[in-house]
């Protein structure tokens, strides 16, 4: 069966790569970056032999052009010992829809300023919405740097690894099993930063901070012990904490020494040799997705930048850690992110703004499909005032997974209007955050750990739905 799988997908990659039990090679480098597209595709709508093939091949002859999946942990940990200076945040960008595209858009605009600190993540909810499973993103990633002729580490990063509040309150033992099983499936698919998030059992009902960030800390240094366990040879995944939950009161100087100073004696306690985190998250005033008006405008969110830059200075003297992490920062007005480097932010989270950017474009009689899907299937989560622009865009994310594959077959036409867009867009970003030459400090900090990837791996993963109501974007 594997040799007729080999000749199979010799013929799919127009005998650009040479597959065979010993493994992968790639024979003709433009050809395979010209038909890679046709196995991020497998990856994405197919099953079974051809879709394990198909990701492997990816993940294999990645390695083989020097493509890697890789940890960050190193480099922020030098920012945290100040041999890295402050002259940029890493944006971490959350790939909903049309991944592979909106990828190559972003390598495309790295590849010509010279910017390697830049993240791909996706988070444990919309990995449910979008269909995309760890395994399939990393495919789509690393085809679209094989495609744009990137080269060098690929940080891959599960964004809010969450505890649903809900579920763990019913069973905290089975909610906690269920995201140790995620962690292993990420781990395998080559998700080597990992964010953290039990902020969800934050109780601000107690009489003290300490009291408050308990359980936060103790769920927070087991899942780091966690994966300081798991983590595949030398590679020191990077984890972030989370003090607070995105949209809550803004984070104070004792709440992050609280946290830390308990995360730290724990996991020592847990395990004295593991090392534990690179970044922390604190909220400072916005929230996921932004706040949308009734006639569909975002509301302007002031963002406490004061607030990220002191506890970003105590993170890193006190901690030695990199910084602190802004999430919810899509819907912020194009000159404010350069105010994250300025106020000394390690890493920003975004997505939003990507997928309205997506629905914006689209065909019409596209959209309003979408569109009649939610009124039919999310109609319980429309409250009594809202308009139809609050209704849409709220509900819009849960469009994803079911129109992946038209999303994937739109017009060549109007893929290059949403990439082009997309593009434009991440030149911009990268400029004001100060991406351009960051692959002089990853070059010098992120040391080459190419695993090479097993078949057995991709015969089978960890799917199926479930309740993210309560999960964080």
């Amino acid at each position: 069966m594997k040799e007729q799988l080999f000749e199979e997908f010799t013929k799919i990659t127009d005998h650009s790569l040479e597959i065979s039990s010993r493994g992968v090679k790639v024979v003709d480098q433009e050809k395979f970056q010209s038909v890679v597209h046709r196995l991020a595709e497998i990856s994405a709508f197919e099953a079974g032999e051809r879709q394990a093939m198909a990701r492997y091949l990816v993940r294999a002859a990645a390695a083989d052009l020097g493509i890697y999946p890789a940890s960050i942990h190193e480099l922020y940990m030098a920012r945290g010992r100040g041999d890295v200076p402050n002259t940029f945040t890493v944006p971490a960008m959350n790939l909903r829809v049309m991944a592979f595209d909106c990828a190559r858009a972003v390598f495309k605009a790295a590849n010509d300023i010279n910017g390697a600190a830049i993240i791909f993540e996706i988070a444990r909810s919309e990995m449910t919405y979008s269909d995309q499973r760890p395994a399939e993103y990393t495919t789509s990633i690393l085809a679209a740097a094989i495609a744009e002729g990137y080269r060098g580490p690929v940080f891959i990063q599960g964004d809010h690894f969450q505890v649903s509040a809900k579920r763990y309150k019913a069973d905290p033992v089975a909610e906690i099993e269920s995201l140790k099983t995620l962690i292993q499936e990420a781990l395998t698919a080559g998700f080597f930063n990992i964010d953290v998030d039990t902020s969800t059992l934050v109780d601000i009902d107690k009489p003290t901070v300490e009291e408050q960030q308990v359980l936060n800390v103790e769920l927070s240094a087991m899942l780091t012990a966690y994966i300081r366990d798991q983590q595949p040879g030398s590679i020191e995944i990077s984890i972030g904490g989370e003090i607070g939950e995105v949209g809550g009161h803004n984070s104070t100087v004792e709440e992050l020494k609280a946290y830390l100073d308990g995360f730290n004696k724990e996991l020592k306690r847990i395990n004295p040799k593991a090392k534990g985190l690179s970044k922390i998250s604190i909220q400072t005033g916005t929230s996921h997705g932004g706040v949308v008006l009734p006639d569909g405008s975002i509301a302007t969110v002031n963002v406490d930048f004061d607030t990220l830059r002191n506890l970003s200075r105590v993170a890193r003297k006190d901690y030695c850690l990199g910084g602190t992490v802004q999430h919810g920062a899509s819907t912020l007005p194009q000159d404010a992110f350069s105010k994250f480097v300025e106020y000394e932010a390690i890493e920003v989270h975004l997505a939003t703004n990507f997928m309205t950017m997506f629905f914006d474009r689209i065909p019409t009689n596209l959209r309003e499909e979408m569109y009649a899907y939610l009124r039919e299937n999310y109609a319980s989560e429309r409250k009594a005032d809202m308009t139809d622009e609050q209704f849409y865009y709220k509900t819009r994310k849960n469009v994803i997974g079911p129109f992946k594959k038209q999303s994937w077959n739109l017009p060549a036409d109007v893929k290059f209007v949403i990439v082009s867009a997309w593009e434009e867009q991440f030149r911009k970003l990268f400029a004001s955050l100060g991406v351009a030459g960051t692959r002089t400090y990853v070059d010098k900090y992120i040391k080459p750990v190419v695993l090479v990837p097993d078949l057995k791996d991709y015969l089978g993963e960890v799917a199926g739905a479930e309740d993210i109501s309560d999960l964080a974007d």
